[in-house]
This record gives structure tokens, C-alpha cells and sequence, in this order.
């Protein structure tokens, strides 16, 4: 065993490296030669073995002493003669080293596969998952907001055992195979030597307790799946595709934890004559050539009902007036958006030849100042002074 390397250089750091120097070296090379992430290399599991043989003389003062004044000689009476070197031949625990250095166990982050580490409680409450599901409502709905019952697929706490998952009359038992902590242990001699593993116990599965009577309607569970109906208030000025989470709604936990939450996904079915944009609501008045140039009483309808309007003399095709708070609730409660309203005159298709008589007098008659050119209403957009 002459040809062992200097344990400084196994770890890559000085002869005056402190503790915490070498401590850092020693993990860096042991999660790098790890065997778990080198199954079947043969050269990654020589080189995980030299390092921990390092770091065990290296992480002891008094070793460490012997070895900085004496060699490998100082650590180890049987170099050089022959004998097996490394470990010298001594049982250890590899998850008590690994939980010292890496923290509550090196399988934590590996695949488990060390014992030592800090395993969860079977019996612990554990949350229930969410559950997500859509409702379509209508456009003075989600304006005003309203309130909805939806109903849901969801896992229940069982009636019949109250989720004990244990038969009426009947209660649960602690495994006699792992004592109730869902984790068996074993032990095997390698190289390393021993060598520590857990696993789920086979006779409860992992929970720790076992059930000699099921209860009938859970099949054991204590949670059962069915159909139930949920409650949701649906909030003033909500808009299409949003959604809204209702706590507490979703899957119920196990072992008494919380359950989960119900997210609901809001469609809003389109309105035949208003148009949301943002907060503010955009309507169309038709109104005659005549109204337009004479004025008159225009009826509007708004969400809160009909309102009337004087329209102006000299009205043009496109002007957009607006009704203050007239539109949609501010989601976050911040007052009320305005409706618009946009003007469209309509141009009859059909006339009588005393009509088209007088009209055609009325334009010779027309004052050419008053008249407004189709190039000045250039860039109004979709509903004309509107622009999305």
C-alpha cells in the first residue's frame, strides 16, 4: 500500500487548510463520485472510497495530527506491511458521517440512499390537492357581479368512518413490522462497509398503520370521491377569462390536513349591443340624417337601465359622447368606468321620388361651409373617435 496518494492532494486543498476548507472539498468530491450517480463505475466508486478515507483522518484533530507528523503511517500501523489499508478494516455507519456533513441525511437529495437522514411522518395531515373548473356567466353579470353554485367532482372525508378508513365499531393498528414509522431499515457489508438503506415498509405500505377491517364505503381510504355543490361569489367588474380561487374548496386533506383549493375559470358570454373595453362600455345609436341635423331626444340603454340623452344639432356620423359611471364596477373597487356612445346616422335604401325631389332642393340650397368632408373623419377607427 505504498502508493497511496497524500490525502491533502486526494481532496484537492493545502496541508494548512482549515476545517471548513476541507470539510467544503470533501463534499463537492463526494456528491461528485457518489455511487449513486455513477452506478457501475468502477473508477468513481475507487475515488469516493479515497476521499472518505481522506476526510476521516483529515476531519479528526488528533489524526489529522498524527497523519501531518507521520504519514499514512501515523494513521494506519498496517501500511506497508501487507495489510488491508483504507477504512483498516473497522464497521461504520456511512448515514452517520453523511448526516453530520450534508444535513438531516445525503439520501435526501440522491434517492434515500443512505439511512440517518430525517424521514417524514406516514400519519402527518397532509394538504389536498386543487381542483379547477369554468362557469359562463353573462355580460351584465360580470358587470354587477352575482353569485353562482357550481358544482364539482371532488375527494371527500367518508361518511362511514369518518376517514379512519377503519369499519364502524373498528379502529386501526399500529404496524408491527416498522413500529408505525412506515420505514424498514437493512443493513449490508460492502466495501464502504456497512452500508444503511430504507424503504417502505411491505406490510402497511408506508403509512405505518394497518386496517383489519376496512370500512366498506371507502374500501379502507377514508376518502372517497362525489359529486358536490360549491357556493362562489362572483365579483363586480370580473372579465372574461379571469378566474377566481375559492379557498378551501378543493380535494379534502389526509389525516386531517387542510384541503385544497377550487379555482374557478370565469367565460362571459358576449352582449347583442353593448362592447366592454376595460372598464368603460361602447354602444351604438342609430339615428336618422334629420335627428342629426336637427337634434333630438335620444332613449339609451345602459346597464342600469334606459336613459335619455339630448343629441346636438349638427350631430356627424361617428361623434361618441360619453355617460359618466355608466359602465363597469372597478374590479378592485375603484369606482365605476363610463359608457360611450357612439353616433351612427342611417341612410335610408329606399326613397319616393318626393323625397329624393325635396332632398335634392335642399342641397342646392345647402351653405357648402356647413358641410364636412369624408377626409377630415380619416383615422376614427372602428367606432369612430374610439380607438382600440
Amino acid at each position: 500500500m505504498a502508493d497511496k496518494r497524500d490525502y491533502y492532494e486526494v481532496l484537492g486543498v493545502s496541508k494548512g487548510a482549515s476545517d471548513d476548507e476541507i470539510k467544503k472539498a470533501y463534499r463537492k468530491m463526494a456528491k461528485q463520485y457518489h455511487p449513486d450517480l455513477n452506478p457501475g463505475n468502477a473508477e468513481a466508486e475507487a475515488k469516493f472510497k479515497e476521499c472518505n478515507e481522506a476526510y476521516e483522518v483529515l476531519s479528526d484533530a488528533d489524526k489529522k495530527a498524527k497523519y501531518d507528523r507521520f504519514g499514512h503511517a501515523g494513521v494506519d500501523p498496517n501500511y506497508g506491511a501487507g495489510a488491508g489499508g483504507g477504512f483498516g478494516g473497522m464497521d461504520f455507519d456511512m448515514g452517520d458521517i453523511f448526516s453530520s456533513i450534508f444535513g438531516g441525511g445525503f439520501g435526501g437529495g440522491f434517492g434515500g440512499g443512505f439511512g440517518g437522514g430525517q424521514r417524514n411522518n406516514p400519519n402527518a395531515p397532509q394538504r389536498g390537492s386543487d381542483l379547477q373548473t369554468n362557469i359562463t356567466i353573462s355580460f351584465e353579470e360580470a358587470a354587477k357581479g352575482c353569485r353562482k353554485t357550481v358544482e364539482v367532482n371532488r375527494i371527500e372525508v367518508c361518511d362511514g368512518c369518518s376517514g379512519s378508513g377503519a369499519a364502524p365499531g373498528t379502529t386501526t393498528q399500529t404496524c408491527s413490522q416498522c413500529g408505525g414509522s412506515g420505514q424498514v431499515t437493512s443493513q449490508q457489508r460492502t466495501i464502504l462497509g456497512v452500508m444503511q438503506t430504507q424503504k417502505p415498509c411491505p406490510t402497511c405500505g408506508g403509512k405505518g398503520t394497518i386496517i383489519p377491517n376496512p370500512c366498506s364505503k371507502c374500501r379502507g381510504q377514508g376518502r372517497v370521491r362525489r359529486a358536490s355543490k360549491v357556493d362562489i361569489n362572483i365579483p363586480a367588474g370580473i372579465d372574461d377569462r379571469q378566474a377566481i380561487t375559492v379557498r378551501s374548496q378543493g380535494n379534502k386533506g389526509v389525516n386531517g390536513g387542510p384541503a385544497g383549493d377550487l379555482r374557478v375559470g370565469i367565460n362571459v358570454r358576449s352582449h347583442p349591443h353593448f362592447e366592454r373595453d376595460g372598464y368603460n362600455v361602447w354602444y351604438q345609436a342609430n339615428i336618422s340624417f334629420v335627428q342629426a341635423a336637427l337634434g333630438c331626444e335620444l332613449v339609451v340603454p345602459t346597464l342600469d337601465g334606459d336613459v335619455k340623452y339630448t343629441v346636438p344639432a349638427g350631430t356627424q356620423p361617428g361623434d361618441v359622447f360619453k355617460l359618466k359611471d355608466r359602465g363597469i364596477q372597478n374590479l378592485n373597487g375603484g369606482g365605476r368606468g363610463d359608457q360611450l356612445v357612439r353616433v351612427e346616422v342611417v341612410v335610408p335604401r329606399k326613397l319616393s321620388e318626393k323625397q329624393k325631389d325635396i332632398l335634392r332642393e335642399f342641397e342646392a340650397d345647402l351653405n357648402p361651409a356647413n358641410m364636412k368632408t369624408l377626409n377630415e373623419d380619416k383615422g376614427k377607427g372602428l367606432f369612430g373617435k374610439k380607438k382600440k
